[in-house]
């Protein structure tokens, strides 16, 4: 079977978000996995999980939401195919 086209490809600046992944409950990290896949796999993605943030040039944040937990991770885009993770958070 053949594999999936994918639209974008993600990677990892630096440890931080790995340090940050790690860190958190198995639902959540199975939930961060799910929508990085999602935004490597459809060409356009709604922004309930991808959104430029205003007044910051180039930088987004992927939004990660599991139950009443909400979790930020910042990116930007390179070349437009490849995402590029910095770092995220858990919003309080």
């Amino acid at each position: 079977m053949p594999e999936k086209q994918k639209y974008r490809k993600i990677i990892f600046y630096k440890d931080y978000f790995q340090e940050f992944f790690v860190k958190q409950r198995e639902k959540v990290r199975d939930k961060i996995i799910w929508t990085l896949e999602l935004i490597e796999d459809i060409q356009k993605i709604p922004e309930t999980y991808l959104k430029h943030m205003e007044n910051a040039d180039g930088l987004y944040e992927i939004r990660v939401q599991q139950g009443s937990d909400i979790f930020r991770i910042f990116c930007f885009f390179d070349q437009g195919q490849l995402v590029i993770l910095m770092n995220g958070f858990q919003k309080k």
